[in-house]
């Protein structure tokens, strides 16, 4: 692809268009510095965006592109989706040629019909290209109900246009929260927590079990990885943060011997699931000690299979087409990409290139038993999470599971597949240069395009909620500042040639909020680096918590933040998936292993004095709090149990315990920065030795030393 060259006279230009676009010219750096983005990059985001910009535009072609923006509104009947507050008065512009009569009807989600009031509007009329066209008003009124409306502009020549009027709540208040002022609960990545049953990693079995575990222990909530579907075809990636889509489930993490058909199996299909289930737990040369998806997936689709087709109940059966029947359209999609990437693996041909495309409906039809066993693994895996929060319920946790909703998905995956037009072409999304990226990040996932999304009635974005609350109590929106802005970075890029592009977050954040509302769920964004201060004062506002990890809280002076000092509406919690084990972290595992790897950007000795500095500075704040005596600072138990003591003393509403902490275990989850050099979301669960920690060892671990630290600081 050419690429775009923009002449020193004409950077103004380009500028102004990019910012009427929603597409920021600057940024600051990790140094406090205010940069500006490369003019070629802001002309390769406008065309992402659909504008029709050359690579080498001239002053007249800009001129007309920034006329033509205005010219846009005006010539727009109805906008193509309004965003309105529960209770608040708004007021809707038409635009309509000039001397036309028109009338505009709502169309409310259960389908009553009324009409808006037109209301005075002054503007004049003005001519856009070859014709006068002017702006009528009518009012948007505090009574109309949250949710999903239809707008009907209806014009005296008998054309009539309709567009979306999204309806949300002002801010969400669960009742989950109003149990006490402050809850605790317990993060695990699921796919490490490994049973003596299980099919080599964490399943749903070992959720409902955890689930069950943790609440007697007096926790009300569970946060586990990302569950979002992974391609049904090897090798996997392992990353629960890169899924195929959002708006479907692992079919990996279902329990085969768990599903009501497994009874009717013969004997002999009996004995080839148990030689199966056997083979999934077999440890292979490159994946020793670690979590192998491979192999599980390998074994337990083949099992699955055979339960596929067992006959099942006429209830049964009747319950299946139901959820089929629920999910629509986009299963149907998500279950015909699954079979695609079966048969031809990444490389589809060009006639089953999308969803759209012409070869995909006679692929179908030839292939309807596979697609709806694909189906059937996205409805088994619905009910066995169903049952897991049911348990967790059951066993008195207030809130039970928070799902995590990862913030992309892989480009070459089947959400991208089926609505290709929601992306922006020719784009990845990641993060401007810092002082550990100083190229930036490139995370390889498409962004949507705002206009698309918009223009759908941010139909894809409401999947995607729903999903994330269908069988949790809480979500945790992993990088929520995405609803506000994402750096976008051509294709052929480094990161650090990007550019923020603005998203509506009236909407992003008034769909989650009304999703939320409606199945009674917690919210919690991820609002971890660098924030604007009113972007969490915002999302405070919607009744959204946010995020406060331990070491990175600080005060002003850069000391540890005082535990009174931490916000009363977020989620508290030492670590993080992308931090080490708080005993690695004591060990300085962190800086070894980058050290080992070669990813240290600084000499390895002051790398470690810093570590040592800003633990240091950790202990005697909890020195100074009466949580650790001066005379146990190397005692690893005392000083996590410090740690958690510490934020258990602030006024958070969430309060966090990492199950690798509750354990002993060293090793990180992720080393971010690192891809094929450390097994990132691979390592299982061990001990402070290095052994693994199965489900059944949990009863010999000292959990409830930790549960007694939370249950006495949130006054149970």
């Amino acid at each position: 692809m050419s690429q775009p060259v923009v002449k020193p006279e004409y950077v103004n230009r380009v500028q102004e268009l990019a910012q009427k676009n929603g597409v920021s010219t600057t940024y600051w750096d990790w140094h406090g510095n205010l940069c500006e983005v490369a003019p070629e990059t802001l002309v390769l985001a406008l065309r992402a965006l659909g504008n029709k910009i050359s690579l080498e535009p001239d002053a007249a072609e800009l001129d007309n592109l920034l006329r033509g923006h205005e010219e846009e509104i005006w010539l727009t009947t109805l906008p193509a989706c309004t965003i309105k507050r529960e209770g608040n008065w708004q007021e809707l512009h038409v635009h309509v040629p000039s001397g036309e009569s028109l009338w505009v009807e709502i169309i409310l989600e259960d389908g009553h019909r009324t009409h808006l009031n037109q209301i005075e509007n002054w503007d004049p009329d003005r001519p856009v290209h070859d014709q006068w066209r002017g702006r009528a008003s009518f009012a948007l009124e505090q009574w109309i109900p949250t949710g999903y409306h239809t707008l009907v502009a209806h014009l005296g020549n008998g054309q009539s246009y309709s567009s979306h009027l999204i309806v949300v709540p002002n801010r969400i208040d669960p009742p989950a929260l109003h149990q006490r002022a402050q809850q605790w609960g317990v993060s695990s990545q699921l796919y490490s927590v490994r049973s003596q049953n299980a099919w080599g990693m964490g399943d749903a079995k070992v959720l409902a079990e955890l689930n069950e575990e943790f609440g007697k222990l007096g926790a009300d909530f569970h946060l586990v990885n990302p569950m979002h579907s992974a391609s049904p075809v090897t090798p996997i990636q392992p990353s629960p943060y890169l899924p195929v889509t959002r708006q479907f489930l692992n079919p990996l993490y279902i329990y085969p011997e768990s599903i009501a058909e497994y009874a009717g199996l013969t004997a002999a299909e009996k004995a080839k699931v148990e030689r199966l289930h056997k083979a999934s737990q077999v440890e292979v040369k490159d994946h020793e000690g670690l979590v192998n998806r491979d192999a599980a997936w390998t074994a337990k689709v083949d099992a699955l299979r055979l339960i596929f087709a067992v006959t099942r109940t006429a209830q049964r059966e009747a319950e299946f087409e139901a959820y089929i029947e629920k999910a629509g359209l986009g299963l149907s999609r998500y279950a015909t990409w699954c079979v695609l990437a079966e048969t031809y693996g990444k490389e589809f041909p060009a006639d089953l290139a999308s969803a759209h495309a012409r070869g995909v409906a006679e692929f179908a039809a030839s292939h309807t038993a596979e697609i709806r066993f694909h189906m059937w693994c996205q409805w088994i895996i619905s009910q066995q999470l169903d049952e897991a929060q049911r348990r967790a319920l059951d066993a008195g946790m207030g809130i039970g599971v928070m799902s995590d909703l990862a913030v992309g998905v892989d480009p070459e995956g089947s959400e991208v597949w089926s609505n290709p037009e929601m992306f922006a072409s020719g784009m990845t999304v990641g993060a401007p240069p810092d002082m550990y990226s100083q190229l930036g990040q490139n995370w390889s996932q498409p962004p949507w395009n705002p206009r698309a999304l918009a223009a759908s009635g941010y139909a894809p974005l409401r999947s995607m909620i729903r999903a994330a609350v269908a069988h949790a109590g809480a979500v945790r929106i992993d990088h929520i500042l995405g609803l506000f802005r994402l750096w976008w970075i051509p294709e052929g890029k480094t990161a650090n040639f990007g550019c923020y592009i603005a998203y509506e977050h009236e909407a992003m954040v008034g769909v989650l909020l009304l999703e939320a509302q409606r199945a009674g769920t917690v919210v919690i964004g991820e609002d971890l680096g660098t924030v604007e201060p009113w972007v969490r004062g915002y999302l405070n506002d919607r009744g959204i918590l946010g995020t406060s990890i331990l070491w990175f809280e600080r005060e002003d002076d850069n000391s540890p933040m005082h535990a009174d000092h931490y916000r009363v509406n977020c989620m508290s919690a030492v670590n993080t998936h992308d931090l080490p084990p708080t005993v690695g972290y004591l060990r300085g595992v962190q800086t070894t292993l980058r050290d080992e790897l070669g990813l240290l950007v600084e000499p390895v000795e002051d790398v470690r004095a810093a570590d040592k500095a800003e633990l240091d500075a950790m202990l005697d704040r909890l020195h100074e709090y009466g949580m650790m005596p001066n005379d146990k600072r190397d005692d690893e138990q005392a000083v996590i149990d410090g740690l958690y003591r510490y934020i258990a003393r602030t006024d958070s509403k969430l309060l966090c315990v990492s199950l690798v902490d509750m354990v002993g275990d060293a090793r990180p989850q992720n080393l971010p920065g690192t891809y094929r050099e450390y097994p990132n979301w691979e390592v299982p669960l061990t001990d402070s030795n290095g052994d693994e920690v199965l489900v059944e060892d949990l009863g010999k671990m000292d959990l409830a030393r930790f549960a007694q630290i939370m249950n006495e600081g949130v006054g149970k």
